[in-house]
């Protein structure tokens, strides 16, 4: 008897400014997929979010050099409807649907990786893979996050918020974070809007490029030192897989050294550690995935100082999957090839699922 698929609903592209970084992880993913086991249903969502039906042969053959998603003439537009149990709904043509059983979203950025389609998720009554809605939305907000670490007792480098209202004062923040320190936006990755403060002539120039993605910006003193990773993968009991290292070339890890200069960064995997340390890197991702209430997947970005000292940067909780990504690495490197961490996120997706359903929804 022929084992029935699972159909698994990729989920990629996005509203946000890494929605080409997305439609890369999405190839990736959808190459690597064990198409004996899982059907993959690619929906693809553009820069508008609306939604639509992909044909994976053509994304296949374009996703190399990644443009804006676009509907084609052909394209069934749809939707994921409250309570739907994982029915996707055709626009244009009612009485049609496609249904999926589990959703695997590639979602980098606002509205993907922030708690927001999670939460959609949530309630159209579907497994999917990764953290949830508040995993999800802590993971995505650097200041959230990065308080929620502090009071857990775990390293983060000095930093400071601001919101567009707030008079910035330059010599007041030199005073508490140094110089050179960092300007981000609150809620993005990929080293989007990221600059590097070096003297005050850049410093308005740098809190605008950050405020054109966010209204709540971030500023955290420089830490001098090699820049380390860790991916995390579990539900209640999480592993760890071993640190890589990124040998940045430019001037700091920005999204032209990850994504647009082939030579703008060297991996190293496993990273170059003392066994003390890279065990130290290893809980310190794990205390840090379950600080922040994550499922499925992370990634965990740190910092290894001069004198031993280990800083965690931030948290990912939809890590990259493209060719040159560090999280599909560091588990082959561990032992785990790329089709079996695929198959584990979607198992991992389905025990929460089933585990959260048999909880009491009543009162007796």
């Amino acid at each position: 008897m022929t084992r029935k698929k699972i159909n698994v609903g990729i989920l990629f592209g996005g509203k946000s400014a890494e929605h080409e970084i997305s439609v890369r992880s999405a190839k990736n993913v959808i190459d690597a997929i064990d198409k004996e086991k899982y059907n993959p249903i690619l929906i693809g969502i553009d820069k508008s979010g609306k939604w639509f039906l992909q044909d994976e042969s053509r994304f296949l053959l374009d996703a190399g050099h990644p443009k804006p998603l676009s509907p084609g003439s052909t394209a069934q537009s749809v939707a994921l409807i409250p309570q739907s149990e994982g029915k996707l709904s055709n626009l244009a043509h009612s009485g049609s649907e496609k249904s999926i059983d589990v959703v695997f979203p590639i979602l980098h950025g606002p509205f993907g990786e922030d708690g927001t389609i999670q939460g959609l998720l949530k309630l159209a009554n579907i497994p999917f893979v990764g953290a949830s809605v508040l995993g999800s939305a802590v993971g995505m907000d650097k200041d959230v996050m990065k308080r929620l670490l502090r009071d857990a007792k775990i390293p983060v480098a000095k930093f400071l918020v601001f919101h567009k209202r707030d008079v910035l004062d330059y010599s007041k923040i030199v005073k508490q974070l140094g110089t050179p320190f960092f300007v981000k936006p609150a809620n993005l990755g990929s080293s989007v809007g990221i600059s590097k403060v070096t003297e005050k002539a850049m410093f308005d120039k740098s809190v605008h490029a950050a405020f054109q993605y966010d209204s709540k910006i971030i500023m955290e003193e420089y830490i001098r030192g090699r820049e380390i990773e860790c991916a995390v993968m579990g539900n209640e009991t999480p592993e760890a897989s071993v640190p890589g290292e990124i040998i940045v070339k430019h001037d700091f890890y920005s999204y032209e050294a990850k994504y647009l200069d082939e030579t703008g960064a060297e991996l190293e995997i496993p990273a170059k550690l003392p066994k003390k340390t890279s065990s130290l890197i290893q809980e310190l991702a794990i205390q840090t995935f379950k600080t922040l209430s994550c499922e499925g997947l992370a990634r965990v970005d740190f910092f290894l100082r001069t004198d031993g000292k280990v800083f965690v940067n931030e948290i990912n909780t939809i890590p990259g999957f493209t060719s040159i990504s560090m999280f599909p690495r560091m588990w082959e490197a561990s032992g785990i090839s790329y089709p079996e961490q695929i198959d584990r996120l979607i198992q991992l997706a389905i025990e929460r699922f089933e585990k959260e359903r048999r909880l009491k929804t009543s009162y007796t």
